[in-house]
Parts: structure tokens; sequence; C-alpha cells
């Protein structure tokens, strides 16, 4: 989609996702992150977590995959600028995950009129409908010459 396509208000949801052991394990090993509350079920039995649960930035990184399923940044996305994040609960493997999204704002740019920043709020809801993170994230898109729905 492009900058002028989208509009406050306006939203998604992608297709779901279980995350597995295999996740697990394939993050802590390209992070390097082997925190034993990841990886030592026994220690993590002894947490407020009760066992092992899924990184944080793992479940952000599985939620940027989902949200790419909806395919409405294809072509059309220039830069992913930034985010605000909250872990709101753990995911845990076994968890069922998908993205809620909602357009917050839409904002040409001042300075370059081929492009604009679109504000999304995002959740990532577990299979009990409970909101695991959420927060905003910031996105560059192209302009095609139509007029943008600001808000």
């Amino acid at each position: 989609m492009f900058l002028t396509e989208f509009s406050v208000g306006q939203s998604w949801v992608t297709p779901a996702r279980t995350i597995t052991e295999a996740d697990l394990v394939n993050f802590a090993g390209l992070s390097g992150d082997f925190n034993p509350l990841h990886t030592d079920e026994e220690f993590a039995r002894g947490t407020q977590f009760g066992g092992r649960i899924f990184h944080g930035p793992g479940v952000f990184s599985v939620a940027i995959g989902l949200e790419s399923r909806l395919g409405i940044k294809e072509g059309t996305a220039i830069a992913f600028l930034g985010m605000s994040w909250n872990l709101r609960r753990p995911v845990r493997i076994g968890d069922t995950i998908r993205v809620e999204q909602r357009v917050a704002e839409v904002r040409p740019s001042t300075t370059k009129p081929d492009r604009g920043v679109v504000t999304f709020d995002v959740s990532v809801v577990n299979q009990a409908g409970e909101v695991c993170h959420d927060g905003q994230w910031f996105v560059m898109f192209r302009h095609n010459g139509g007029t943008a729905a600001v808000g």
C-alpha cells in the first residue's frame, strides 16, 4: 500500500502462528542469548514464570514476520524507522500468537513529497486473547501522488 491508501483507524489481523521449541532454540543460537530462563527448564520452573519462556526480542521478530504476511508493505515501504515496545506477559512454547495492527497516524513528509510516515498501534495477542506485547511501529512509505488521509 502507498502512503495515500492508509487512513487512521484502518486495521488488520494477521494469521496466527504457534511458538515451538525450535523457535526458542534457534533464536537462542541466533542471538547468543542462552539465559537459563529460556534454555533451562529446571531453572525456569523456580522463577515467577514457572517454566521457560520465549525471548522477548524473539516475539518481536515473529510479530514482524506475521505482519509481513499481510503484504501491505510489499514494494512500498521505504524503511522501518523505529518503535516503542512493551512486554506485557510472557510467550511460552505452545502459545499461538497473532498480530493486531491499527493505523494511528498518517503523516506526509513536509520536506520530501514522495514519502511519509505511518504510525501503527500493534499488539501481539495469544490464543486466550491476552495482549503479550504491544506498542507502536513507525514505517516510512512511498507516496503515489494521491492525497494522504492524515490524522
